[in-house]
C-alpha cells in the first residue's frame, strides 16, 4: 500500500479532483479509494490492463459516486443559493427575480399538488428522486404530476408541441 501511494497518489488525486472541485471531499474520496483497493485488490487482472487504469478507474468511481451522494448534493443546493445573494450583493449583477416575471402568477392556477411539484422541481432545484424520498411521495406521482403540470402549463402559455 505505501508503494502504491507514493506513486500514485498524486495523479488518483489530480484525477479525483477534477470531478469533485473541492479539496476536502476530494482528499476524503482519494482515502476511501485507497481503503477500497485493499479490500478489492484481489479482484484486479493483470490481464485486462495496466494496475495505473485499474486504480484510475476505482478513482473515477468513487468521486461519480460522491458527486452523486447526498451530501455533495445538499451542498450544491446551498451553493447555488450562496452564488445568487453574492450575486444579488454585487452590484455589477442584475438578478431578474422570478416573481418579476411572472412565474409565479401563473403557478398558482395550478393544482396545490402540481404547484408543490414544479415549484420544488424548478424553484428550489431538487431532482425528481430527491423530492420524491424526501416528501415520501412515490416517484411515479412525481412524474404524473409534473407532466400535468407541463401540460396545463403549455395551455396557459399557448404553446403549442409538435
Amino acid at each position: 500500500m505505501e508503494y502504491l501511494y507514493d506513486h500514485y497518489s498524486a495523479a488518483l488525486y489530480g484525477a479525483i479532483f477534477r470531478i469533485i472541485q473541492k479539496d476536502a471531499v476530494a482528499e476524503e474520496v482519494l482515502q476511501d479509494v485507497f481503503l477500497k483497493v485493499w479490500d478489492k485488490f484481489e479482484h484486479y487482472d493483470a490481464s485486462k490492463g495496466k494496475l495505473f487504469t485499474w486504480l484510475l478507474n476505482v478513482a473515477r468511481n468513487q468521486a461519480i459516486d460522491k458527486t452523486r451522494s447526498r451530501e455533495i448534493s445538499n451542498d450544491r443546493k446551498t451553493s447555488d443559493i450562496q452564488n445568487v445573494v453574492s450575486r444579488i450583493d454585487n452590484e455589477d449583477y442584475i438578478e431578474q427575480r422570478v416573481d418579476g416575471i411572472g412565474v409565479k402568477d401563473i403557478l398558482k392556477d395550478l393544482p396545490k399538488e402540481q404547484h408543490f411539484i414544479v415549484e420544488y422541481l424548478y424553484l428550489k432545484g431538487y431532482t425528481q428522486s430527491e423530492l420524491a424520498e424526501e416528501f415520501n411521495i412515490p416517484l411515479g406521482t412525481v412524474k404524473t404530476r409534473l407532466r400535468l403540470a407541463m401540460q396545463q402549463l403549455r395551455t396557459t402559455l399557448g404553446v403549442t408541441t409538435t
